[in-house]
């Protein structure tokens, strides 16, 4: 069944107003008639829905009744990917979503080969928070992972204070053989927790950057013995947290 998320202010009592391209999608695309049953999003809670009226710029649907949905993972895991080129960051962002990420912090690394260009900062960042909710959509998740402008790697190491754990995966610990850190700092984590996992881009990070990441309490840790695409490390880690927090318990 469709989904669709909403916002506070599209809700009274009962009913909720949906707008914007969401109403070409229901109205166009899945050819919806009143009667016929969605799901409606709001604030990590879903609500089956019926459609009660339709028109050329809104749909308003009654809610049937609250459901209890568990398709979020039990930690909010967010990834801070160093700017990689061309369109491999919007792979991440809708690959990332399907499995699980709560938000993504795309940043500048000293080896970023793409450079922001904040004239074009409103355009891009709207453009990733629809490719991150449609993906929503479709996973079934009941949150929209949100989206940020890509930050300075001063203002990245900022922001990680916010977190209860903080890793950055490094190429050179697969090198060295490192196997445990991942592990450990995934046990150690409680389901309502946060973690931030950081990715270098195509050339990886520096060891000067890492350095600095793990001078703020991050826990530097290599993802297995193969050395995995900036667009790659992201899923893996995920599918990892997932099978550590979903399938082994």
């Amino acid at each position: 069944m469709q989904r669709y998320f909403v916002h506070e202010e599209q809700v009274n009592n009962n009913h909720i107003t949906i707008e914007g391209d969401d109403v070409h999608h229901i109205t166009r695309v899945m050819r919806m008639e009143p009667g016929d049953e969605l799901y409606c999003c709001l604030n990590g809670k879903t609500a089956l829905c019926t459609i009660a009226e339709i028109t050329n710029t809104f749909v308003k649907v009654a809610v049937v009744q609250w459901v209890e949905e568990r398709s979020e993972l039990p930690v909010a895991i967010t990834i801070a990917s160093g700017l990689p080129k061309g369109d491999k960051l919007d792979l991440i962002l809708q690959k990332g979503t399907e499995l699980g990420a709560a938000a993504f912090l795309p940043f500048q690394a000293s080896r970023s080969i793409v450079k922001w260009d904040s004239k074009k900062s409103e355009k891009k960042v709207e453009r990733w928070a629809k490719i991150a909710k449609e993906a929503a959509e479709q996973a079934h998740r009941s949150i929209v992972p949100s989206v940020t402008a890509p930050l300075s790697f001063k203002e990245l190491l900022a922001a990680s204070a916010q977190y209860d754990a903080c890793i950055v995966a490094y190429e050179e610990e697969a090198r060295k053989g490192e196997k445990a850190n991942f592990v450990q700092t995934l046990e150690k984590l409680q389901p309502g927790q946060r973690l931030l996992i950081v990715f270098g881009p195509e050339g990886g990070l520096t060891e000067d950057e890492v350095q600095r990441l793990c001078e703020h309490t991050f826990v530097s840790c290599s993802l297995g013995p193969r050395i995995l695409r900036t667009e790659t490390a992201p899923l893996y880690a995920l599918s990892a947290v997932s099978y550590h927090f979903e399938l082994m318990r």
